[in-house]
């Protein structure tokens, strides 16, 4: 959890709720910080009761291997991380490398769903329909040109976003030219490649995944941002933003996004859980992103799925821990 990445504080949530759900007599948890390398940078962080989350007690990610007798090696991790080096393979290549069993996708498949230009490549060869658009790399940002293929290819308006960024971060709506330039610079301060995409406009819907060797569609939840979009803000303030299970669409739509949902999953070699976030405009359902770590703070999508199936929050946990573990 926490991590050094611009979602930590949304991480120390998700890593709040996980520690504090799950069973006591049934495991023995603790949260590893990953912005924090070794004993004596943990000493002069805070120790064992860090300001930043509570009183949960935190070890540094050296615990990870550790022979400390107070801070046991994990018999398997719950990857609490959102964005940079949380979820897009570089903390599940650090576990692999201490033949540490976690919670979700591996290497690869994390490393796809976070980049979103090679993830949009996957899902569009196989015949999945993502928002018409095209990216553009840091060397060639000029924004004359990219307003003049915005203008042939997409039209406006226009969502402009870092490549490998998380939590609508970085991301912004283009409603004309003269808003193109700032939105670049805006995504480019996060990433050396930004994707430019048709704004689509509709009802916005969510399908979680969870599963290893049989895969399962949670129930559809229709996202309905009091701002009118899905921003950081509506995402992490309760309150911001109605969430609706099941969602408000036809049953043959209800079940195309489940099924798209599952093939999305499956394209990018996901395991164990996923969100796929979509558009449903007229007949069409547009894929937009596949998260490969769902947050599970107060306002998550998954745990409120996961409960109108009737899965409490614990057995939800108990059921992404059994898949990691069977994996040992």
């Amino acid at each position: 959890m926490g991590g050094r990445s611009e979602e930590r504080e949304v991480s120390l949530s998700t890593g709040r709720m996980i520690l504090s759900a799950l069973d006591a007599s049934k495991y023995y948890a603790y949260g590893v910080d990953t912005a924090i390398w070794d004993t004596d940078a943990y000493c002069e962080h805070g120790g064992e009761s860090s300001p930043e989350v509570d009183t949960i007690s935190l070890a540094p990610l050296s615990a990870v291997y550790s022979t400390r007798s107070d801070i046991p090696k994990p018999d398997v991790a719950f990857i609490a991380l959102h964005g940079k080096y949380g979820e897009d393979g570089t903390v599940q290549g650090f576990l692999e490398l201490f033949d540490i069993p976690y919670v979700g996708s591996g290497v690869l498949a994390s490393a796809l769903a976070m980049d979103k230009i090679a993830a949009r490549k996957m899902l569009e060869y196989h015949g999945i329909r993502v928002p018409k658009g095209f990216e553009v790399a840091n060397n060639n940002k000029d924004s004359k040109s990219v307003v003049d293929r915005i203008e042939s290819d997409i039209g406006f308006p226009v969502v402009i976003k870092p490549s490998k960024q998380g939590s609508t971060i970085g991301l912004s709506i283009a409603h004309s030219p003269e808003d193109v330039p700032s939105a670049i610079e805006l995504a480019l301060s996060y990433d050396d490649q930004i994707l430019i995409e048709e704004f689509v406009e509709g009802i916005e819907i969510t399908v979680p995944v969870i599963g290893y060797r049989e895969i399962e569609a949670l129930p559809v939840v229709e996202v309905v941002p009091e701002s009118g979009f899905y921003d950081y803000h509506a995402k992490y303030t309760p309150g911001a933003t109605e969430e609706i299970v099941p969602a408000r669409i036809p049953d043959a739509q209800y079940d195309h996004a489940q099924s798209l949902g599952i093939l999305a999953h499956k394209v990018l070699g996901c395991r164990d859980m996923s969100r796929t976030d979509m558009i449903v405009r007229g007949d069409d359902i547009y894929v937009l992103e596949v998260n490969t770590i769902p947050g599970m703070t107060p306002t998550s999508l998954l745990p409120r799925s996961a409960q109108a199936a009737g899965i409490d929050f614990p057995e939800l946990l108990d059921r992404l821990i059994s898949y990691a573990l069977s994996r040992r």
